[in-house]
């Protein structure tokens, strides 16, 4: 049933009015040591947040890796569409109609994973917190904060963000949503759920195999797999601990998916995919494969023949941060493809104005425009949404095996 009277986004001034409900021990800052995670398989954490600090750093960034003004109209018309599509308990929901504002309500293209709140909350918020913007700071301070608060007052007793329509899915994004505001804020409210989701990700992974699926213990599958190490490395770069096994479980799940000696990557076996290479290489990178990988390269030339979508926006989340952490000709190409096509794609008029909508598969009908505009908006952030690997602005901290 969709609300006949929605008025405005309900959000605390702060984090206290969160209920966190997880039932573990206290977590403190010396529980995070800064050099120890993921050190013997040599990780590469020149990854970080720092890109999108300020105003100056994210023009910086732009001018350097490939952005325009375009692309940055672009983004932040998507981030006036996403705050205007917020619910009013300070979520999201896939379907729009749950919007607090009457116009956003008007767009076409709902989605049905209506009961999937998490997810579509976590989908909501890391398009924000790629632009920098934070609940401490920025325009858009009562949308992050709206949305982080619904999280946390969301979170099992066991640190789960898993729901039956979102399953791990959810849990994955959420994680990576509080561990970044973490990372960005150092507020030690965030301290105790954002630990709690990496714990119930080490608790959740396939004992056997190392992966992650729909649900906790499951074999895995490369996608899910994907969510759930973008947040370990997420709770990485917030120094936040990552266990050791989990990441050899991981490592050892990608060794089983993998084809042409980890060239290219399957869904659970090993298979020449593009949007399953495009996510198990971006997590050989994060893992700690050099640039002078032979399979790494292999990879790329296999992404760069097969070139952006222009309609699978998952792939092309994924397969853009690969290019772009390559660098070089193959990035500049991908960069300028994928960059102009969405900035005239983006919706320019009407109740959609600032989103998108695409019919690509992976969840892209039944996320609808939430789930489309999230991925685009992050693909145009790619310039400063994480800083370069393989650069010398890059920092080399390391993983823990």
């Amino acid at each position: 049933m969709i609300p006949q009277d929605v008025t405005e986004v309900a959000v605390a001034n702060d984090l206290d009015a969160a209920a966190i409900s997880v039932d573990l021990v206290d977590f403190g800052e010396e529980t995070a040591p800064k050099n120890d995670l993921l050190k013997t398989i040599g990780s590469h954490t020149g990854t970080g947040l720092s890109g999108r600090g300020t105003a100056a750093s994210r023009s910086a960034a732009v001018k350097a890796f490939g952005g325009n003004a375009q692309s940055e109209a672009a983004v932040a018309a998507a981030l006036k569409w996403l705050a205007a599509a917020q619910t009013p308990d300070g979520g999201w929901n896939f379907d729009h109609r749950f919007a607090h504002d009457p116009r956003v309500r008007m767009a076409d293209h709902t989605g049905s994973f209506d009961k999937a709140r998490n997810g579509a909350t976590a989908m909501g918020v890391l398009p924000f917190l790629g632009a920098g913007q934070t609940h401490v700071e920025g325009d858009y301070r009562a949308n992050v904060t709206g949305g982080l608060g619904y999280l946390m007052s969301h979170m099992k007793r066991d640190g789960s963000m898993h729901e039956s329509s979102g399953n791990m899915y959810s849990h994955g994004l959420a994680s990576i949503a509080l561990c970044e505001a973490y990372a960005m804020t150092h507020d030690k409210k965030l301290l105790l759920p954002a630990q709690a989701c990496l714990n119930f990700i080490a608790y959740a992974q396939d004992p056997i195999g190392g992966g992650w699926r729909y649900s906790p213990r499951s074999p895995g599958d490369t996608s899910v797999v994907g969510w759930q190490l973008m947040a370990l490395k997420s709770g990485h770069m917030a120094y936040l601990q990552v266990s050791p096994v989990t990441v050899r479980g991981a490592i050892k799940f990608l060794d089983s998916v993998q084809a042409g000696s980890g060239a290219y990557y399957g869904y659970t076996t090993p298979a020449k995919r593009s949007t399953t290479t495009s996510v198990g290489l971006l997590c050989r990178m994060y893992l700690g494969w050099t640039k002078e990988n032979q399979a790494l390269k292999d990879g790329v030339e296999y992404l760069s023949a097969t070139g952006p979508s222009n309609t699978d926006m998952y792939y092309n989340y994924y397969a853009t941060q690969v290019m772009r952490q390559v660098g070089g000709e193959p990035w500049d190409k991908w960069n300028v493809r994928m960059r102009d096509y969405l900035v005239n794609k983006q919706d320019k008029a009407g109740p959609a104005q600032g989103s998108w909508y695409f019919t690509g598969g992976h969840g892209a009908e039944r996320g609808g425009r939430i789930y489309n505009t999230s991925l685009a908006t992050m693909i145009l952030e790619v310039y400063y949404r994480h800083m370069p690997i393989y650069q010398d602005q890059a920092t080399t901290e390391e993983f823990p095996l």
